[in-house]
């Protein structure tokens, strides 16, 4: 990180880490979502599939509050009721800390050059993290000494709170990318995909910061939904000073939806394109292509699919 890094204003408004309040936090419902406590055998999970460029997967939650209707992860609930309510459950890794701890006591140089995916199948920065600072936790850990190379994947503009810990990191000799889930233009989309999840414009202007604070950072349209003026949005995503973007089409055959929404966020879609729902698919793949070109001849670096998201270091 540059000596004349300026510290930024952060976005994140939480209580600050380590306070008592969040030492003493325990809470078992954040809005309208259940949280639940449990241990967890292994905190680091070897990669593979998707992730398999990567040595291990590091989710701190299973469930996400953030809900989001088209959620991969949701179909790896162990039962139809939670698959069912996703977005209104989350599940604390409560041993997470000491798991991880206990490895490095064992083997102090375990991180060292490790490529860690955090998070494959959750948001390590949703809004149980402003209560229990389980994620922050974890990063303390791995900053203390350690050179992981670490990949950071969220939606959430409290990710910004941390830069002090990924700094820390790459001062040690890891690396950082703090990667941010950007997958439209229109706030409808968003709310009817995405509903509880802050809006785009504070994404943007959280991964911004995260860039200016000299963090690396890069924007993932994963899936990109729809864009109402590709020029403008080609614009946004600059004005973040982010230099690198993924993107990726929604994929039909294998999306999956949440019980009851994938009616409304089809229809939602085909009014949006101007056309009905028997041709919606056809004109949503075209309409991938136009933005996708835009994107590609305005942005400085833009990969597409699982060859984006190989390891950036």
């Amino acid at each position: 990180m540059p000596a004349n890094t300026p510290q930024l204003p952060l976005i994140y408004n939480g209580p600050s880490a380590k306070s008592p309040e969040v030492v003493a936090a325990r809470p078992s419902r954040i809005g309208e979502t259940k949280v639940a406590y449990a241990p967890t055998r292994e905190i680091l999970t070897k990669s593979t599939g998707f992730m398999d460029a990567y040595d291990f997967t590091l989710n701190p939650y299973s469930g996400c509050s953030f809900g989001c209707t088209y959620c991969y992860a949701a179909f790896f609930s162990r039962d139809t009721e939670r698959r069912d309510s996703w977005g209104y459950w989350v599940s604390v890794k409560e041993n997470a800390v000491d798991l991880l701890a206990k490895r490095l006591e064992r083997r102090p140089d375990f991180l060292d050059d490790k490529l860690i995916y955090m998070s494959s199948v959750t948001d390590p920065y949703q809004p149980v993290e402003r209560e229990l600072e389980l994620t922050r936790d974890l990063l303390e850990l791995m900053a203390d000494g350690h050179r992981p190379k670490l990949v950071v994947q969220t939606r959430s503009p409290d990710v910004v709170r941390d830069c002090d810990l990924f700094r820390r990191i790459e001062d040690n000799g890891g690396r950082v990318q703090v990667n941010m889930t950007v997958t439209t233009d229109d706030e409808d989309i968003r709310r009817t995909f995405e509903p509880f999840c802050p809006a785009n414009p504070v994404r943007l202007r959280a991964i911004g910061e995260v860039q200016a604070a000299g963090v690396d950072a890069c924007i993932t349209m994963t899936p990109l939904l729809l864009v109402s003026s590709p020029y403008a949005f080609a614009d946004s995503l600059l004005a973040t000073g982010v230099q690198k973007f993924i993107a990726q089409p929604f994929h039909f055959q294998r999306g999956k939806f949440l019980a009851g929404t994938q009616d409304k966020a089809f229809d939602l879609m085909a009014e949006k394109l101007d056309c009905d729902r028997a041709a919606f698919r056809e004109e949503y793949l075209e309409h991938y292509q136009i933005v996708f070109e835009v994107l590609r001849d305005t942005l400085p670096e833009l990969g597409e699919g699982k060859d984006g998201f190989k390891p950036p270091f």
